[in-house]
């Protein structure tokens, strides 16, 4: 809500102080159609040809964030060290084997089953399995350990970021294709020199409205949209970098509780529960009977 009443506030100020000032409208309005369709239309070309059919297919499933801002709020965190204490428990107190059934069926996981939404997400369950699965064969230095594991978040995130990229890059073009279709307009312009100035004056206006559209559109729209996309992806990675802390602590050998204490530390402040909140939450998990 507070993106549309900023889109909201932006048209009011622009618009408002442009009417306060004396313009008038209707020589905006008459030119946005055309001009939308050389700027617009560029800008979508252009996204076409430097891009792919994953990258705009994951344009599109990505449009929603702007609005609802990161998917993983402050239950799914608890959720997670929850979790994440039941895995390590598991592997400190029965051992490798009992772990094994969970990761290589985590949908039949009486563990994962508890936490539903963590499990829907394809990365941080292959992310969590895998890293367990490199640990079961006894591959037990935490910096190698440590090190692969920020291969995956690198790559992961690189290609969290292609749809804020990607509206940043035509961000950064769209002033570029107003000019365009200010030239356009003024080359039709110079073909009606023969006109009286007050068509010739309208003419001109209309032109000017594409540079105003391309400026409009980059600096107020475009560019904000992809500033706040960008953040919401470095946000939801925060998400994983505790899935890394905490398994790194648990091969340093520390106690489960210890390792999520370590990994509580790096939840995001507005999402980070309370040590006795986590404390509360780790004592309230029910027993396995899976």
């Amino acid at each position: 809500m507070l993106q549309i009443g900023g889109l909201v506030f932006l048209f009011g100020c622009v618009f408002g102080g442009f009417i306060m000032s004396g313009g008038s409208v209707n020589v905006i309005v008459e030119a946005v159609p055309h001009e939308m369709m050389t700027i617009g239309g560029g800008a979508l070309a252009a996204l076409l040809i430097g891009g792919s059919m994953y990258s705009l297919k994951k344009m599109g499933g990505e449009a929603g964030k702007i609005i609802s801002g990161p998917k993983w709020k402050p239950t799914d965190y608890r959720d997670l060290l929850c979790l994440l204490f039941l895995l390590t428990k598991t592997m400190k107190s029965k051992g490798l084997i009992a772990l094994e059934a969970h990761i290589e069926r985590p949908e039949e996981s009486s563990i994962f089953k508890r936490y539903p939404k963590i499990g829907k997400d394809h990365f941080a369950l292959a992310f969590i399995c895998d890293t367990l699965r490199m640990m079961t064969m006894s591959l037990e230095d935490p910096h190698q350990v440590e090190a692969a594991m920020e291969k995956q978040l690198e790559k992961h995130h690189h290609e969290a970021l292609t749809t804020a990229t990607a509206l940043q890059t035509m961000a950064d073009g769209l002033p570029a294709l107003g000019i365009v279709a200010a030239v356009l307009g003024v080359i039709k312009t110079m073909g009606a020199i023969s006109e009286p100035p007050e068509v010739l004056g309208r003419m001109i206006g209309s032109a000017l409205v594409g540079t105003f559209m391309g400026v409009f559109l980059a600096y107020g729209i475009v560019g904000p949209i992809s500033v706040r996309l960008k953040a919401i992806v470095d946000e939801e990675a925060l998400f994983y970098h505790v899935i890394r802390d905490i398994l790194v602590a648990h091969l340093h050998g520390n106690a489960a509780q210890v390792s999520v204490e370590i990994g509580r530390s790096s939840v995001p402040s507005e999402a980070q529960p309370t040590f006795q909140q986590l404390e509360e939450a780790l004592n309230n998990i029910p027993p396995d009977h899976g």
